[in-house]
């Protein structure tokens, strides 16, 4: 069931600058989704659009937008959580938007990152919808978070997230739409490959058109498992964060680690022949590039020990 060829979508530049407790300068930031640029990722999330002083290390992202450099190949997106976010979103020509509309599987958590219910998570959901057709944007994506459970309630009852999807299919339905692609977000790193195989198989049954993203975060260290378990089912869609940046910042605990790291998913598929389009070498560059910026160490195993493919050659040569 392992699929031939995967597409990988860095969320390093946006996910993990948002969870540095100091600023990262602007032109740092531009410094490093340049780098990314140029490893053969087709899609680098660069930016969220919300409140800055929910999360100041996104104060400057209208600048960074301002400033990207156009590169063939790379589409640059953004984050957003309402229509104010999205609207500065659409002001962006470096941009691309899609229509993703979202919803929480878990209504404690929606209270505590976005101060919602998940009855007006709907009616928000309902108003982007209509934003996103009015500048002439299909409504074909869909986002899941804590899809797999809630430091805050606890396992995500399975009949709870298909309702849940149910509900966002709804949305978009009722606007005349379809969503084609859905990510289920492992916000809180509750999955397991375990649970990543009933919940993938289950959301599959019910929905088996549906373009399946996996976006993993690795708190306790199942990210690559669970990135192996999601390709064992067949999802050839994954989010990822370059040297493992980031976390969210409201998941209820110390140690909230970033998504599942870029390089070492990369090196996963590399030793299994499964195709991504990156050049390993060059993501492992712009790893350590990511880890000066930040002046910590990030948790990326690759870009410590090394790609096997160029150990290989550096032993050839010497024989």
């Amino acid at each position: 069931m392992l699929p031939t060829s995967i597409v990988i979508h860095e969320e390093g530049p946006r996910e993990g600058f948002q969870f540095e407790r100091q600023f990262i300068a602007t032109a740092r930031k531009l410094e490093l989704i340049e780098a990314l640029a140029q490893t053969g990722l087709a899609q680098i999330q660069v930016v969220s659009f919300v409140n800055p002083k929910r999360v100041p290390n996104m104060a400057d992202a209208d600048e960074v937008v301002a400033a990207l450099r156009p590169r063939d190949g790379v589409r640059y997106t953004g984050l957003w959580l309402n229509e104010q976010g999205l609207e500065r979103a659409l002001r962006a020509p470096s941009l691309t938007v899609a229509g993703r509309i979202g919803l929480c599987a878990s209504a404690p958590f929606l209270a505590r990152n976005q101060n919602a219910t998940p009855e007006s998570a709907r009616a928000a959901q309902r108003r982007m919808a209509g934003t996103f057709l009015a500048h002439g944007i299909a409504v074909d994506q869909g986002v899941i978070q804590a899809a797999f459970g809630c430091n805050y309630a606890g396992d995500v009852p399975l009949p709870v997230l298909l309702q849940t999807i149910a509900d966002l299919l709804d949305i978009a339905a009722e606007r005349g739409e379809r969503i084609r692609m859905l990510t289920l977000a492992d916000t809180m790193a509750w999955a397991t490959p375990r649970s990543i195989r009933e919940i993938v198989g289950a959301v599959r049954d019910k929905h088996p058109d549906l373009d399946l993203v996996l976006h993993l975060h690795d708190t306790r260290g199942m990210g690559i498992a669970n990135a192996y378990a999601g390709m064992s089912m067949g999802v050839r869609r994954f989010d990822a964060a370059v040297g493992g940046l980031g976390g969210c910042p409201f998941a209820g605990h110390k140690g909230a680690a970033g998504n599942v790291c870029t390089e070492d998913l990369v090196f996963m598929c590399d030793e299994m022949g499964i195709e991504t389009g990156i050049d390993l070498q060059c993501l492992i560059e712009a790893a350590r590039l990511a880890q000066d910026i930040v002046g910590h160490e990030l948790p990326g195993a690759v870009m410590k020990g090394g790609a096997l493919s160029a150990m290989r050659r550096s032993l050839l040569s010497a024989q």
